[in-house]
């Protein structure tokens, strides 16, 4: 026969890569930052009229051990920045950041000695979600961009902190 042979009906192929991948973009779990007013939003993205339950992201997590999204949404203090950074090691790998609104992603009209100037000083920031506040659909499309990104990571290689850039990925003001 040769290597001319025929693959059985209801056999799928794939890579390991494209599998873990679908289920990591597909059962994305986040965990709620919320620091001021964009938290508003972002809790309202979990509502039955956004539908975040599509991604498999539907219950918020409050433990950083369940969760592998932080949604960073509001002004960053000073006082919470070690806090924030001690909450994204103590999540599991492969992790993921999304900063939701001005203020954290570029410290927003707070341009002063108590307000990180973006969250993106102490964690790396996969997805930045612009606006003051940001509606839910914001949310929403940043999840399909992390989703995006989700499906072009390798299981071999790994993903350490150090390796990737803060600015991969920023949202187009009209989205």
């Amino acid at each position: 026969m040769g290597l001319e042979q025929k693959v059985p009906e209801g056999i799928l192929t794939t890579t390991l890569d494209s599998v873990i991948n679908w289920g990591r973009a597909n059962s994305t779990w986040p965990l709620l930052f919320g620091l001021a007013c964009c938290a508003m939003e972002m809790i309202a993205t979990g509502t039955a009229r956004h539908d975040i339950a599509r991604y498999g992201s539907e219950l918020f997590r409050a433990s950083p051990r369940q969760a592998d999204l932080m949604i960073v949404s509001g002004r960053v203090s000073n006082k919470m920045a070690p806090v924030i950074k001690r909450i994204y090691d103590q999540m599991s790998a492969p992790k993921w950041v999304i900063a939701m609104g001005i203020c954290a992603s570029a410290g927003g009209p707070f341009n002063n000695y108590a307000i990180i100037q973006g969250v993106d000083k102490i964690i790396p920031v996969d997805v930045y979600v612009p606006g003051c506040p940001p509606r839910p659909e914001s949310l929403l499309y940043a999840l399909d961009k992390l989703r995006a990104k989700q499906a072009l990571e390798t299981v071999g290689t790994g993903r350490a902190v150090g390796e990737r850039t803060a600015v991969d990925e920023i949202m187009p003001l009209g989205a």
